[in-house]
């Protein structure tokens, strides 16, 4: 049997207790202090960026897909653009353009005369079309019309429309943040009028640390939704190009706003190439063949691959070129095989 500790012995204990008690709530104290410390620099500090669209030029470059097509000529006929040179509406006999996308939108693109020819008017076109196909979808959904003047102004969104001023283009094109410009302006164009005053967006504003930018503070109606778009996609889908400072500011300025974006269900082609789902199949058992629908895009072009182990795979019958959103291939088969695998690849033109 055991002694029983002396009385001394059992003072000790209490006063060892009490002692890391105390110093168990000094740590926690010291803690909480460090996160609330930590909370009001990030708003003591100010805002990270001044503006976003110069946060890194590798969020989108001129080696990613694009989903534009084309555009066809239509002729010259008057439109109303806005000119931020005069700052004013004008009425101008435009050189148009039909824009086409692989993913079906249209897009009219208005060429101030200025530019004088048919030829001249769509080399400046051309020069900026590319760029605006490698945004996601869901920017490009409201976007009806571009305008393209001469001028170092800046560019423009909302209105249905993406404002386009050429000499400032070519400073944005030489700093290498054409695409990510274009990603703030069609913010604009299609998110403002969803997002910037709703309920939610307004709560997560509130509830982040700071706003992402100077530009966003100062305007943060205006400019908050379009400031942060391009954070956010940097964020969740180009982390691999952008610096781990950056990244590690964005995550911890605007949280809140990062989660609001999360919740939405983007359509980001081809920013994020959609899936090829094979939506239906039909055999004709008495020809010995089977037909595959799957969804696709505007012209490109695809190859159906066959296995029988989901480990090897071999193309099966020649490219197809898809002419519609929906294709379809009708391919052999032998009977002697019992389970066949099939799926659809992109061929990168």
């Amino acid at each position: 049997m055991l002694p029983l500790p002396f009385k001394g012995w059992l003072q000790q204990e209490r006063i060892l207790d009490l002692a890391s008690t105390v110093v168990a709530g000094i740590l926690s104290l010291l803690i909480l202090g460090s996160v609330f410390l930590f909370l009001a620099a990030l708003v003591n500090a100010g805002p990270p960026f001044s503006g976003t669209i110069f946060l890194d030029g590798d969020v989108i470059t001129d080696q990613d897909l694009t989903s534009y097509l084309g555009m066809e000529f239509k002729g010259q006929e008057n439109r109303q653009m806005y000119d931020r040179r005069v700052s004013e509406w004008i009425i101008n006999k435009a050189f148009l353009f039909q824009a086409r996308f692989d993913d079906g939108l249209e897009i009219e693109v208005q060429v101030n005369s200025e530019f004088q020819n048919e030829s001249s008017a769509l080399r400046v076109a051309e020069k900026y079309l590319p760029s605006i196909g490698r945004l996601p979808n869901s920017l490009r959904q409201d976007v009806k019309t571009i305008w393209i003047h001469k001028g170092d102004k800046p560019f423009g969104g909302g209105n249905n429309n993406l404002l386009i001023h050429d000499i400032q283009g070519d400073r944005y094109i030489s700093s290498f943040i054409l695409e990510e410009t274009f990603v703030h302006e069609a913010s604009h164009t299609s998110l403002d009028r969803n997002h910037a005053k709703s309920s939610g967006w307004v709560l997560a504003q509130k509830q982040d640390p700071n706003f992402i930018s100077t530009y966003a503070r100062d305007n943060p109606t205006r400019e908050d939704v379009a400031e942060s778009f391009l954070p956010f996609l940097a964020l969740e889908y180009r982390e691999d190009r952008i610096p781990i400072r950056i990244s590690s500011q964005i995550r911890n300025t605007i949280p809140n706003r990062l989660e609001y974006f999360r919740g939405i269900n983007w359509d980001l082609h081809p920013f994020v190439p959609r899936k090829i789902i094979i939506s239906k199949w039909k055999y004709h058992n008495d020809l010995g063949k089977i037909t595959l629908f799957w969804s696709s895009l505007l012209e490109r072009t695809y190859q159906i691959e066959e296995s029988t182990d989901l480990i090897h795979w071999q193309n099966i019958g020649g490219e197809i070129k898809s002419e519609g959103l929906i294709s379809d291939q009708t391919l052999s088969f032998s009977e002697t095989v019992e389970g066949r695998f099939y799926r659809v690849r992109r061929v990168r033109e």
